[in-house]
């Protein structure tokens, strides 16, 4: 098969996943209400922080506009994923994984596609509520350059989150059980991985740490460019987030080949 044949195959299991996931936008915009709900109690809780500030107007260089439409667009990427360990973790217990591997099309490559497809439908729900939501109560953000660029770096960011998940889902191979492997990765993701606040705001160790681990390019580098852009560092923001997606990328090849000589496939 010609590498055109082989993307136009992929392009349309994309095709019929974004389908599949527009036929149910009323759930997704009824799920996506708990996204109002949480930015408004960080609306209640940085109201709080600046105002004990006193007169400061910027806190680790953010204002208090900034931060929330940060939250914003890093709350939208989070719920925009979906749990791809679980999706892998059900299809090795029912025996499903076994059918996945002997059709002509990569395992990986398939999920990629289908978890992008999804994603991309429930980033552009949430930003729409969300930015709604931001506009009503916060006001419109401080616009520049970064807007145009956060697509890029979001689409970036949702691809290190799916090689990171993958990494955990294909432990499956193995253990069946990865959910709670997943827990712990979101809480660090969370954290550390900047959804809850810019790195910036954490004590310099931390954000020493914060920077060597690839956490950082999947919320905290595309709500970053937006909100507080500085095109001197955008090429190196992006490279950080290529970088991670070669590396991590390797690692799920690697882990890949050796699961499938391990896996026991139960069910079907």
């Amino acid at each position: 098969m010609t590498t055109l044949g082989k993307m136009a195959k992929y392009a349309f299991i994309g095709k019929i996943t974004l389908r599949n996931q527009l036929a149910y936008i009323i759930d997704f915009l009824i799920r996506s209400l708990f996204l109002l709900l949480i930015l408004y109690i960080f609306l209640q809780l940085w109201q709080a922080t600046f105002h004990g500030e006193g007169d400061a107007s910027l806190i680790a260089g953010y204002s208090f506009n900034q931060i929330m439409w940060y939250l914003v667009i890093t709350e939208a990427i989070t719920l925009a994923c979906p749990s791809l360990c679980t999706r892998i973790e059900e299809e090795v217990k029912n025996g499903d994984v076994g059918y996945r591997l002997v059709r002509p099309i990569h395992f990986v490559v398939f999920h990629y596609v289908e978890y992008m497809s999804e994603a991309a439908v429930r980033f552009g729900v949430n930003a729409v509520l969300g930015g709604t939501l931001g506009l009503l109560i916060i006001g419109p953000p401080e616009l520049s350059a970064g807007f145009l660029w956060l697509p890029l770096a979001a689409a970036f960011g949702l691809t290190v989150n799916f090689m990171l998940n993958m990494t955990l889902a294909l432990c499956a191979f193995w253990v069946e059980e990865t959910r709670g492997i997943e827990f712990v990765y979101n809480k660090f993701l969370f954290t550390i991985g900047g959804m809850l606040m810019p790195l910036e705001l954490f004590p310099d160790a931390l954000q020493a740490v914060g920077r060597w681990l690839p956490l950082q390019a999947v919320l905290y580098i595309p709500a970053k460019t937006a909100v507080a852009f500085d095109a001197s560092r955008l090429a190196g923001m992006l490279a950080v987030q290529v970088l991670w997606i070669a590396v991590i990328g390797l690692a799920v090849a690697w882990i890949y080949r050796r699961g499938v000589k391990k896996l026991n496939v139960n069910g079907g």
